[in-house]
C-alpha cells in the first residue's frame, strides 16, 4: 500500500507491504522479458502511488542522485545484520549505476533500516518513523521516502525479524527496493516482490531490470512519464548487456 503528502518542498511516500504467502514457490529459471514488458513494468513500479492518485510525487521518476549509506538499527532480538549486510553488497554489484553501502554511524547515513519484533512495530513506525505517535503503522513491513524532483534525500525502511525467514527475506527485499525509488505496486507483476500477491521472495530478474533502468544514467530524478518513455528503448538495450 502506499500513499503520499507533501512536507514543505518534499514529498513523503510509504510503502507498506501485506504479503499472501500460500504456497511459496521459487523464480522460474531462466525467464527473459520482451522489450515491451520490461518498459510496462518500469512504468508501473515507478510512477504511480496507491494512495495519492496520479498527481505530485507519483507523476516522476524518484532515485538517489548521491551515495547511497545505509545504517543497520537492529533492535530485534535476532541480530540480521549480516543478512542485510550482504543484500546491500549483492545490491552494489548487481544495479549499475548504483553507489550504496551500509555504514556503522548513523549520521553518515541516509537510508535507515529498522530491524524491529513485531511487537515493537507500530510503535517504531509511528513515533520514528512517521513522527507522530498516533499514526497507524500500516502493512507487516514499511519503507518511507523523502524525495524532491530533484532525487530521493532519505529512506527508512521497518523490517519485521521474528516472525520468520520467509517474511523477513521478503520484507527487506522489497522495503530496501522501494526505498531506492520503485514505491508502487502493481498486482499485474507476477514475477516481481513489487506485488503483495506475489510468490516471489527473491531480487527476481524482472526486478533487476527495472533498478538498472532506474539507475541508468539516461533516466533522471524528476522526470515524467513521456520524458522517460523517449529514453526507455535505448536504456532497456543498455541494460541488457550486464542483467543476468
Amino acid at each position: 500500500m502506499q500513499f503520499h503528502r507533501p512536507i514543505g518542498t518534499f514529498a513523503c511516500l510509504i510503502a507498506a507491504a501485506a504479503f499472501l504467502f500460500s504456497g511459496y514457490s521459487a523464480e522460474a529459471g531462466g525467464r527473459d522479458y520482451a522489450d515491451r514488458q520490461l518498459i510496462d513494468g518500469f512504468k508501473r513500479t515507478v510512477f504511480g502511488l496507491e494512495y495519492g492518485g496520479s498527481g505530485g510525487a507519483a507523476a516522476y521518476v524518484k532515485k538517489y542522485r548521491r551515495p547511497v549509506r545505509v545504517f543497520i538499527d537492529n533492535r530485534s532480538r535476532i541480530n540480521r545484520r549480516r543478512a542485510i549486510i550482504g543484500f546491500v553488497n549483492s545490491l552494489r554489484r548487481s544495479i549499475g549505476g548504483l553507489d550504496i553501502a551500509v555504514v556503522r554511524n548513523a549520521v553518515h547515513a541516509n537510508f535507515r533500516v529498522y530491524v524491529v519484533d513485531r511487537g515493537q512495530y507500530p510503535a517504531i513506525v509511528s513515533s520514528e518513523v512517521l513522527g507522530d505517535r498516533g499514526a497507524h503503522a500500516p502493512g507487516k513491513c514499511m519503507v518511507r521516502v523523502l524525495s524532491t524532483r530533484s532525487g530521493i534525500k532519505s529512506s527508512s525502511a521497518v523490517i519485521v525479524s521474528d516472525e520468520g525467514e520467509r517474511l523477513f527475506r521478503r520484507c527487506m527485499i522489497e522495503e530496501l527496493l522501494q526505498g531506492l525509488g520503485p514505491l508502487n505496486d502493481d498486482p499485474r507483476l507476477y514475477d516481481s516482490v513489487f506485488n503483495d500477491a506475489s510468490k516471489r521472495a527473491s531480487f527476481t530478474r524482472h526486478d533487476r531490470y527495472i533498478l538498472n533502468m532506474l539507475y541508468h544514467p539516461e533516466v533522471r530524478a524528476g522526470m515524467t512519464k513521456g520524458e522517460v518513455g523517449r529514453v526507455l528503448p535505448a536504456v532497456v538495450d543498455d541494460v541488457r548487456k550486464t542483467v543476468r
